[in-house]
């Protein structure tokens, strides 16, 4: 089972070419299906549907849908493999079918809210101008908080205001950052930066007290104490600023193909739940400020 899980965990990074984030993802539910097989005294060569069936059954006690879900792709996706590269006969997860998922709307931050938590962070210091040019950024970019601490120095071009970020799938894409984080970014740059960098030569662009790449853990920590600095009462993440980034390009104007390709989505369905928090968004300014309500 290991040999055949470490053939596959290749092929969706060498040839699928998917992100560290989803491939450990994998790993960690193959591992819950391997415990499975051992348990029954199984090898995936000869599992039979049946038994697929029955493993499918004992992720619904104890995980959420979405992990159910999750781990049901990846065991689908693993037998596929299996069945393409020839190593079993038939694919015993064919006719496995994963639960209904409700399609969650995203929290997404009023404009004043954003105003709020931008304004938070301490410029006359390192470690404030890093988070400064941070939280602008991820507010003028839509980036995935992945994206983010993954940046380089040299995915920044301050002459033309883009930023270039290798998104799911390591698909390369350019988005605009705007005058405002433009501005952070090359304060930072200039100012704190160096002094984070300690004399050390790296090419991260977000370093941490220690001089090292700052983590997506350690942004968390830094997003959500601004949050609470703002007096937000929503749960603040960092996809917090990526929805409200999507939400506020679609209520100014913005067509949904243009966001699809800064969001770096691949399916435009994704996109798509965007128009239904504006929709959302017009019906409450309605209730509001309409005369006849």
């Amino acid at each position: 089972m290991y040999d055949l899980t470490d053939q596959f965990i290749d092929h969706l990074r060498l040839e699928r070419g998917l992100s560290k984030n989803t491939i450990e993802a994998y790993s960690r539910d193959l591992s819950r299906l391997n415990r499975f097989l051992e348990e029954s005294d199984l090898s995936p060569l000869q599992v039979s549907r049946k038994e697929i069936r029955q493993y499918a059954g004992t992720l619904k006690r104890g995980l959420s849908a979405r992990s159910v879900a999750r781990n049901i792709s990846a065991t689908k996706m693993f037998f596929r493999f299996l069945t393409r590269e020839g190593i079993i006969g038939e694919n015993p997860a064919r006719l496995l079918e994963s639960p209904r998922l409700s399609r969650k709307l995203p929290e997404v931050l009023i404009m004043a809210e954003v105003e709020r938590l931008l304004a938070q962070p301490d410029p006359s210091t390192p470690a404030g101008q890093r988070d400064q040019a941070m939280l602008e950024l991820l507010y003028a970019t839509g980036l995935r908080v992945s994206e983010l601490v993954g940046l380089k120095v040299l995915n920044v071009n301050l002459e033309s205001g883009y930023v270039r970020t290798l998104g799911k799938g390591s698909k390369e894409r350019l988005v605009p950052m705007g005058t405002k984080a433009l501005q952070a970014v090359r304060d930072y740059l200039s100012g704190g930066r160096p002094q984070l960098l300690r004399g050390a030569n790296l090419p991260h662009l977000f370093l941490n007290f220690r001089g090292r790449p700052l983590t997506r853990q350690g942004f968390w920590k830094i997003i959500r104490k601004y949050g609470k600095q703002a007096g937000i009462k929503k749960g603040i993440t960092p996809h917090s600023l990526r929805h409200s980034f999507a939400s506020h390009l679609l209520e100014s104007g913005a067509d949904l193909r243009s966001v699809q390709v800064m969001l770096g989505h691949e399916d435009i369905s994704t996109t798509q739940i965007y128009t239904h928090v504006t929709r959302k968004r017009l019906r409450e300014l309605h209730s509001k400020c309409h005369p006849r309500p």
